[in-house]
């Protein structure tokens, strides 16, 4: 945020030197702080050892010491160290992501590299035949394209407009630019992808392997803690109880008793290793007690509960959810068909179209049936559900802004056409092109912030070296000065303001810093020199590295989701089973009464029965699709974690001796239980 107030400043968020400098030290004060914290922590040797830690101790000190300088000077030099501020940002506990974006995008650049240094071969013997081939034509701009201090630009500018003036005079030009292209941009930019893609693909692969692992060895240590010399081949409830209080201090006792209920699979009267290795899989349930009826509205009297199960076998019903279909599909025409009409001058703000009344009342009574048959519970845990309440609640709110000539909430209409998104559920392969979405905008936000940080270190070293350097009417000796024109002309009468617009596009402030267009590029050289090519280049190729290792991993979840829908067969016939992974725990009545947490939950006036039915649903992550997806890789990789770490064979062969049921591996994968087939645990 200081970027925005420190020289070169957005005009209307300019603050005085004393305020950003003063506002600068307490942030870095607030750092440092941390940074004590840590060192107190970790201890002198292990704090001075790790090297992120040090890098951002240095840029620490760094920043002190020139915030300082400014605040006596009472004005700004030059600080292209302020490009180092993200480190700060990098650093923190929430942005994980970010610094696995980044740990990806560094062990991606071995092969890209390869691949790059290829794309610049092809580009200088392209510039060079070029040269020769064009040089004689000396207004041609096609000799600046292919001088050698200029070999990137090609990669930059739009195709038309380096081909067409040789074109114009040879038109035979056209097969130099067509070979071109077809190497460069066709062949080498797809096999840049693929290469990288294939780095990614083994890169989460290896990751998923190393997690796994370290988590297999996470349980077996702690297991051995918490064994006792008198049981040591069991964890009792005593024992688990406690290491959740430190796992989870907030988990109710409640909760605590069902986790171990539910990795206690045998029913033996202590935790077994096979059992612990569940741990994971089975901590992040939240749990919810079963009702006794299979609806909601059960013990509604007995009109009441016919009138309800009509309602909840018709919204559960094919033929309902293929009429809304057809209605969705009939309202996508309509729009088109309105959309169209407006041209003609009709508009928002003085008619209500009778078809928004119509299918917004289509819409709401659907919302209505759904919530009523199913139950506020059960429809709003559906995300397909969600959306659709939300895209004809908004609908709602923009038919209230047209019938009482709301205009600044007009742009609440143009949501209506997401309702066209539910077509995409009837058909398999877009029902996975949507999960995928769905799936990726948590890393997408991420992926997004990595960028972020990336255009704000190039924008800070933009304003400190090119600010003020373009402006209207400047560039006049360059080819580009047109762009950057802004010039009154007078027709008759009547005078008229011409502009290039392209002096918009400045290094004045940080929000006016927002490509690398050649006609930007061109007017920055035209004023500085051709060095400042470099700023250009380098920007470019960093965000192309970036943007690829974004479009790898996009290929790689919907690969991903597509191979593991092939292999697991995923059932196509409820495509808004969303429950995830789902664990039954059932209670006998003595476990309850024994169990006080459970005696003050809202069940209590049930334990006349003989047993409670808890439910724990999670939602499904990528680990565990990953752990089906790669089911024989993994009892290799637990075979090979057995020989190197677990060199026990006479505790092991006790351990098999001693269990109800024999295991065919010392580390069988652990099994995942979707909706389809909930586990039962007695």
């Amino acid at each position: 945020m200081l970027s925005l107030c420190e020289a070169p400043a957005v005009p209307s968020l300019r603050l005085d030197v004393y305020v950003h400098a003063t506002l600068e030290l307490l942030a870095l004060v607030m750092v440092a702080f941390e940074l004590c914290m840590k060192l107190r922590w970790l201890g002198f040797h292990t704090f001075i050892r790790h090297k992120r830690t040090m890098v951002k101790t240095c840029v620490l000190l760094l920043q002190f010491v020139e915030a300082i300088v400014v605040l006596i000077r009472q004005t700004s030099h030059v600080r292209v160290t302020r490009a180092l501020r993200p480190i700060f940002l990098v650093d923190c506990r929430y942005c994980g992501a970010v610094r696995r974006n980044l740990r990806q995008i560094f062990q991606s650049l071995p092969p890209f590299i390869d691949i790059l240094l290829l794309l610049l071969f092809f580009m200088v013997i392209f510039a060079i035949l070029g040269f020769c081939l064009f040089s004689p034509n000396t207004t041609d701009p096609v000799c600046l394209i292919f001088s050698l201090p200029d070999i990137g630009l090609f990669e930059l500018c739009n195709f038309p407009d380096v081909m067409m003036p040789s074109y114009s005079k040879n038109r035979w030009s056209c097969v130099f630019f067509i070979v071109y292209l077809s190497i460069e941009l066709y062949f080498v930019m797809n096999l840049l992808l693929a290469v990288v893609f294939d780095t990614f693909n083994d890169v989460e692969k290896m990751k998923f392997k190393s997690l796994l692992l370290h988590k297999r060895s996470a349980i077996d240590h702690a297991f051995q803690l918490l064994v006792s010399r008198q049981r040591p081949l069991g964890v009792s409830l005593k024992q688990f109880d406690g290491l959740m209080r430190f796992y989870r201090p907030r988990m109710s006792a409640r909760d605590r008793f069902l986790t171990y209920k539910a990795l206690n699979t045998s029913g033996a009267p202590m935790l077994s290793l096979q059992d612990f290795y569940k741990f994971y899989e089975v901590t992040g349930l939240k749990w919810k007690a079963r009702r006794s009826g299979e609806h909601w509205f059960d013990d509604l009297p007995h009109t009441t509960f016919l009138i309800f199960k009509g309602i909840n076998l018709l919204v559960k019903s094919k033929a309902f959810q293929y009429v809304m279909y057809v209605v969705v599909a009939i309202n996508g025409v309509w729009i088109l068909v309105e959309t169209y009409t407006l041209s003609s001058g009709f508009s928002w703000s003085r008619i209500v179209p009778w078809s928004y009344i119509v299918f917004l009342t289509i819409y709401g009574v659907e919302v209505l049936l759904k919530i009523t048959g199913l139950g506020p519970m059960a429809y709003f845990s559906s995300g397909w559900n969600l959306f659709d309440f939300s895209v004809t609640v908004f609908a709602f709110l923009g038919l209230i802004a047209l019938a009482f000539d709301m205009e600044p909430f007009y742009f609440i209409v143009v949501l209506r056409p997401f309702q066209l998104l539910r077509l995409f559920k009837i058909k398999q392969r877009y029902r996975n092109v949507l999960d995928t979405m769905f799936e990726l905008f948590p890393r997408m936000a991420s992926l997004g912030l990595t960028l972020i940080i990336f255009y704000y270190s190039f924008a800070i070293v933009g304003m400190e070296f090119f600010a003020g350097v373009v402006y209207p009417n400047c560039c006049n000796t360059s080819t580009v000065a047109d762009s950057y024109r802004q010039i009154n002309i007078t027709y008759g009468n009547k005078t008229v303001l011409e502009e290039g617009y392209y002096y918009l596009n400045n290094f004045n402030n940080i929000l006016s810093i927002i490509n690398v267009l050649v006609d930007l590029l061109e007017g920055v050289t035209s004023m500085t020199s051709h060095w400042s090519r470099l700023y250009f280049m380098t920007f470019y190729i960093v965000t192309m590295v970036v943007m690829t290792i974004i479009v790898a991993f996009i290929l790689d979840a919907f690969v991903f989701r597509m191979n593991y829908s092939r292999k697991n067969r995923e059932p196509v016939e409820n495509p808004e089973d969303e429950n995830g992974i789902v664990f039954e725990v059932e209670v006998s009545r003595d476990e309850a009464l024994a169990t006080l947490e459970l005696m003050n939950t809202n069940t209590h006036n049930k334990l006349f029965h003989t047993s409670l039915v808890y439910l724990g649903r999670r939602s499904r992550t990528k680990s565990d699709l990953s752990i089906k997806m790669y089911e024989e890789e993994i009892q290799e990789w637990y075979a090979e974690y057995s020989r190197e770490n677990l060199p026990q064979p006479d505790q092991s062969l006790e351990r098999d001796l001693d269990s109800p049921v024999s295991e065919p591996s010392s580390f069988p994968e652990p099994q995942l239980n979707s909706q389809t087939g909930p586990h039962s645990i007695n």
